[in-house]
């Protein structure tokens, strides 16, 4: 166990923080601290539950003399848990010490921090408390931290400060700025980037010149994620050319945040990604909206139902409930969800109740869960598979359930063990051995024992085959006859640590090989699914997120990359999403298909949940990679009998593009397009399409709730492209296809009602053709390799707000 700060003569380097105190925030509800007058002014900064990369502690030294802390204990609420802190371990006067939770590759302390837990600090006669801090529930996004460092009470901070200052500032952000030729003059954008609203009453913006000060209007409240524009017509004055944005507290004392720059940008200066990154120029203003940004995706609406539901009686499950996959019936009648829970390594037969919701299989053994267990004589006494992600080959467990696992959940809990495990479920018995392990340790040095394997999927190599898909080791298409006794697909695993998905050719000998890295455009990979459906992969995330899925599929250069990244349902809360399931095309009803959540946390009592995915026109009988027995080593599927792009062959064949220039429409058909010039700010209204989006790709376009029901024609400009005259759904989106042989570049997207009228039009960047919008391949090989190396020397390597509960991840 080694301290997380040493004195300057064993130390390589030493960070001295000297902490000035800022104004708090609300005191964090249900939370106690005790700090005892002992030893120097010890006490409990800051605390991380939700498992930032890892959970931690961070002391500091309030006092004016160095604190000796050698062997002091670390306790949680529990007294069985107990850890020291390391011989030699001092902290200066004003320093900061972190202690390392479980998931660290080096920890301090051996346990997680829970969501209703303590934090303790005694003596090393394990009796006397020196600090202490309890909390009944986490963190939402960030941490518990004093306001100010030291002193204060805690508070929830605005964000993570793993060893740095507490930070307990005005969670608000100057965001985009438009200092030349804006509609109808010069904007700044703020944003909200905290978990609660803000009350901006009072706030002052200023630029550069301390004359120029405007008061925030009384009674303006910014909810989390909103934005709020700051116009020339409200605050007074013009943006230089050389100039700057403040946001001051009420007092005109204190600067929340800034942004000054030297000459005006093309378009606007806007953070990248959105509220959270520097400023760069953005490709598109988009004033009120999140900011365009080269390369980055913005997150679309949902594409499928708001509405999310409880699938589980509450208290079904113990918590931990991790990856899904689902087995289709074979008919239009709902199939079998499986399930897996990590920390006790169960899994789950999970079967339609009847009364519409889902529950245990009460035959076979399966009421309770299986427990899974380790192949005979490989795993220590009190062995458990720390489950994660759980799949199926060629959607049948008949072939057997495919489990992967971060490490053991039982004795050896603190080593990492990221394997793939097979399992037969045919039998009755409640306790599942592995008939076969891939342990792929060897790929992942340095890797947490709790930030390896999350979620697995399998993909058939005839897809595969057909999408011309790339072998990064190689650099040539994946032939699948170079993997001998590999079966007929890859098994795609996700790691936590790396926030990346892998491609193995697993062989029945027990050998495996890496096809690809793929980055996942997410800052964490909680579970995966392959859509036979839709052509792609889907990448979900958890609350670290915000629950977003991404979905990637093969673009021109053979390689998964990410297209599109959806928000979680408008009617979900964010809570812990570690799994995610797709029904089949063939159990499409009113055109939806079901999709279900596992929630690790067992938010309410309840860990599984429910929601629509609007049905693909994808003909699915035309799917090639459901019959895991075909071998496309042997003979590859033609690429031209695949299944049919969405993207270029919508269902409608009235709704293909017209030709550039058409004449005007006739009454009853299509309008003609808006002229150019019609589309101003002053026209601009509520329309948001995405920022940026493949040649071909279907994107979601919002028009608004107010809209629902209505028939519009969307068109692309500048050269008028009308894509389809479509229906605003309930939610106000509707869903068009850009054409596959769009230029490259920034266009608009214009929203025509059925008389002709204008609703609004926004801006959105094509990228050009085969051009990468995540890391892929060996590229991603490389930047992996490096990330792992950062986490054998101890540097984070992934930084996210993740709920991580005591046994699991």
């Amino acid at each position: 166990m080694r301290p997380t700060w040493r004195p300057p003569a064993t130390a390589a380097a030493v960070t001295l923080l000297l902490l000035l105190g800022t104004a708090a925030p609300a005191l964090a509800a249900g939370g106690t601290a005790t700090a005892a007058p002992v030893e120097g002014g010890l006490v409990i900064n800051e605390v991380e539950s939700n498992g930032d990369d890892t959970d931690w502690i961070e002391l500091m030294n309030t006092g004016a003399t160095p604190v000796d802390v050698s062997d002091y204990v670390v306790r949680d609420s529990d007294d069985s848990r107990t850890d020291r802190i390391a011989a030699g371990t001092v902290i200066e006067p004003g320093a900061l010490l972190v202690l390392e939770g479980d998931t660290a590759t080096d920890p301090d302390f051996t346990f997680g921090l829970g969501g209703d837990d303590a934090a303790r600090i005694f003596l090393p006669d394990g009796v006397t408390l020196v600090a202490s801090y309890a909390w009944t529930s986490h963190a939402v996004g960030t941490t518990y931290g004093r306001c100010p460092d030291g002193t204060g009470e805690f508070a929830t901070t605005s964000a993570s400060t793993k060893g740095a200052p507490n930070d307990c500032t005005v969670p608000v952000r100057i965001n985009e700025v438009e200092s030349s030729g804006g509609t109808p003059g010069d904007w700044v954008e703020l944003v909200n980037v905290g978990t609660g609203p803000v009350d901006l009453s009072g706030y002052l913006f200023a630029d550069s010149d301390d004359a120029h000060r405007y008061p925030i209007p009384a009674g303006t409240t910014l909810a989390p994620g909103d934005h709020l524009v700051l116009d020339e017509a409200a605050f007074g004055f013009g943006l230089g050319g050389a100039d700057s944005a403040r946001l001051l507290t009420p007092d005109g004392a204190t600067v929340v945040d800034e942004y000054a720059w030297t000459a005006h940008a093309g378009t606007t200066y806007g953070r990248c990604p959105d509220g959270t990154g520097e400023f760069e120029t953005t490709a598109a203003p988009t004033t009120g909206a999140r900011n365009a940004c080269a390369g980055i995706i913005t997150s679309e609406v949902w594409p499928g139902g708001a509405d999310v539901r409880t699938l589980d009686a509450a208290g079904t499950y113990a918590g931990d409930l991790s990856g899904l996959d689902y087995e289709p019936s074979g008919t239009s009648a709902p199939g079998t969800l499986w399930a897996v829970q990590n920390g006790d390594g169960l899994l789950y037969r999970i079967l339609p109740d009847g009364r519409g919701g889902w529950a245990p299989d009460t035959t076979g053994g399966w009421g309770a869960g299986k427990t899974l267990a380790y192949p005979a004589g490989t795993g220590l006494p009190g062995s458990v598979v720390d489950a994660e992600g759980v799949t199926l080959v060629g959607d049948d467990s008949a072939n057997g359930v495919y489990v992967s696992s971060e490490r053991d959940g039982g004795a050896a809990s603190n080593v990492s063990r990221p394997s793939v495990l097979r399992f037969d479920v045919t039998g009755t018995g409640t306790t599942l051995t592995a008939t076969r392990e891939w342990n792929l340790a060897a790929d992942f040095p340095g890797l947490g024992a709790n930030a390896g394997l999350e979620g697995i999927t399998w993909v058939p190599d005839a897809f595969l085959v057909a999408e011309g898909f790339v072998d990064a080791t190689t650099g040539a298409a994946y032939q699948p006859s170079r993997y001998p006794g590999h079966g007929s697909g890859l098994f795609f695993v996700g790691v936590e640590g790396t926030a990346a998905v892998y491609a193995y050719a697993l062989a029945d000998d027990g050998s495996s090989a890496r096809v690809a890295t793929i980055g996942s455009g997410l800052a964490l990979v909680a579970d995966l699914q392959f859509d036979a459906d839709r052509a792609a992969l889907w990448v979900a995330c958890d609350e670290a997120c915000e629950g977003r899925i991404a979905l990637l599929e093969v673009d021109g250069a053979g390689a998964f990359a990410a297209t599109h990244v959806y928000d979680r349902p408008a009617g979900s809360a964010n809570v812990a999403n570690e799994g995610f399931a797709i029904a089949p095309q063939a159990e499409c009803v009113a055109g939806a298909v079901a999709t279900f959540y596992a929630d690790d946390a067992a938010t309410d009592g309840h860990s599984l949940r429910g929601g629509t995915l609007d049905c693909d026109p994808t003909d699915p009988g035309n799917d090639p990679g459901t019959d895991p027995g075909t071998d496309p080593g042997t003979d590859p599927t033609d690429p031209g009998t695949g299944p049919t792009d969405p993207g270029t062959d919508p269902a409608d064949p009235g709704t293909a593009p017209t030709t550039p220039g058409a004449a005007p429409a006739t009454p009853g058909s299509t309008p003609a397009p808006v002229p150019a010039a019609a589309m101003t700010g002053a026209t601009r209204g509520d329309v948001r399409a995405p920022a940026s989006a493949a040649p071909g790709a279907t994107i979601t376009v919002v028009v608004g709730a107010e809209h629902a029901g209505e028939t519009v024609d969307v068109w692309l400009h500048s050269t008028p492209v009308h894509l389809g005259r479509v229906v605003v759904a309930a939610d106000g989106t509707v869903r068009v296809t850009l054409p596959a042989g769009v230029a490259p570049g920034v266009h608009r997207i214009a929203v025509v009602a059925a008389d002709g009228t204008l609703i609004g039009w926004d801006t959105i960047t094509v990228a050009a053709r085969g051009s990468r919008l995540a890391a892929t391949g060996a590229e991603a090989d490389a930047a992996v390799a490096a990330a792992l190396a950062l986490v054998t020397a101890g540097v984070a390597l992934v930084g996210v707000r993740r709920a991580r509960r005591r046994t699991g991840a």
